[in-house]
């Protein structure tokens, strides 16, 4: 198998990106696309960083082990396997998994911060930014952390304010720019999926 191409996908907490990658997989076979989530790389909650008002902040770019993602990515570029224990944001309720990262010839990486670190955005091959209004990451925000993480309103808006959104315009706007796609997702992402399925399918058709 030649080298792999990876495509890095980033955007602002909310904006898509879970639902875009889960059609994108569903686009592909197992062999043909492996997905490394930035998720599953962050440190433990005792080592994470406090804020002023003690609440741990899990967005900023201390809270990613990127020493651990920079080498998984490495080895699955090179045909190796890596398991990893799936990231359960601290929800009791949810048991983590053991996930298996299989060698295939299309790898996407993906996270917030994925632009934003020197070392891993010099693994990318392509930039895809998933783009969407600050009231509609809002809205999706308060019902992913309420229905996934178990958060109350109050606890959300409060981790937007003061974490979420001072992240999105420090660490990831400024890359958008970068990006060799960027994909609207206001109201669907359907055309930009298509595209990218389409570029995808072409380099997997030549390897």
């Amino acid at each position: 198998m030649k080298t792999p191409y990876i495509v890095g996908i980033t955007g602002g907490s909310a904006s898509g990106k879970t639902m875009f990658l889960n059609s994108l997989l569903g686009s592909f076979s197992d062999k043909e696309i492996c997905l490394i989530s930035q998720d599953n790389y962050y440190k433990a909650i005792e080592l994470q960083t406090l804020d002023e008002e003690g609440v741990h902040n899990f967005d900023i770019p201390s809270s990613i082990d990127f020493d651990a993602y920079k080498s998984d990515i490495i080895a699955i570029r090179s045909g190796k396997s890596v398991q990893r224990q799936e990231y359960t944001f601290n929800n009791p309720d949810k048991t983590p998994e053991i996930i298996t990262l299989n060698p295939s010839p299309i790898i996407i990486v993906e996270g917030i911060f994925v632009f934003y670190h020197p070392q891993i955005l010099d693994l990318i091959d392509l930039k895809v930014f998933i783009d969407a209004e600050e009231h509609v990451k809002l809205k999706r925000r308060i019902v992913r952390d309420k229905v996934e993480r178990g958060y109350d309103l109050e606890d959300v808006l409060y981790r937007y304010e003061k974490h979420v959104a001072p992240t999105y315009d420090k660490y990831i706007k400024p890359y958008k720019s970068e990006a060799d796609i960027i994909i609207p997702n206001n109201h669907h992402f359907k055309n930009g999926l298509e595209v990218l399925v389409a570029f995808l399918d072409k380099k997997i058709n030549e390897q």
